[in-house]
C-alpha cells in the first residue's frame, strides 16, 4: 500500500477524502437511559437474601472499572481525559469499599449471637 492512500475493494482513495463516521449522541443517551431503567427494575425485583451475592458481583465489575481507570489516568492522554480517569477511579473505589462495608454489615445480621 502506498503511504497516504487506502485500498478499499480494489479502489485507491486518498486518506484525506475519507470522513470519520458521525457520532450519534442521542442513540447513546437513549441506550444509557434504557439501561438505567432496566437495571433499576432488575435490582428492585431481587430478593433480600440475594443482596450479598449481588453486591459481590457489582464489586467485581467495579474492580474491572478500577483497572481501566488506572490505565486511563496514568497513560499519556490529554489532561481532560486523565482527570476523567481519576474521577472514575475515585467513584469505582468508593463503590467497592462501600459494597464491602454493606456486605459485611449484612453478613453480621445473619450471624447467631
Amino acid at each position: 500500500m502506498i503511504q497516504g492512500f487506502d485500498t478499499i475493494s480494489g479502489l485507491t482513495i486518498p486518506l484525506l477524502l475519507q470522513q470519520p463516521a458521525p457520532v450519534d449522541y442521542w442513540s447513546m443517551l437513549f441506550v444509557f437511559v434504557l439501561a438505567t431503567f432496566i437495571g433499576l427494575g432488575v435490582i428492585r425485583r431481587v430478593s433480600r437474601l440475594l443482596y450479598t451475592p449481588l453486591m459481590s458481583l457489582t464489586n467485581a465489575i467495579s474492580a474491572i472499572a478500577v483497572v481501566g481507570s488506572i490505565v486511563v489516568a496514568g497513560a499519556d492522554y490529554p489532561q481532560t481525559i486523565r482527570i476523567l480517569g481519576a474521577v472514575a477511579l475515585f467513584a469505582s473505589m468508593t463503590n467497592i469499599v462501600s459494597g464491602f462495608l454493606i456486605t459485611d454489615r449484612m453478613l453480621k445480621m445473619f450471624k447467631k449471637q
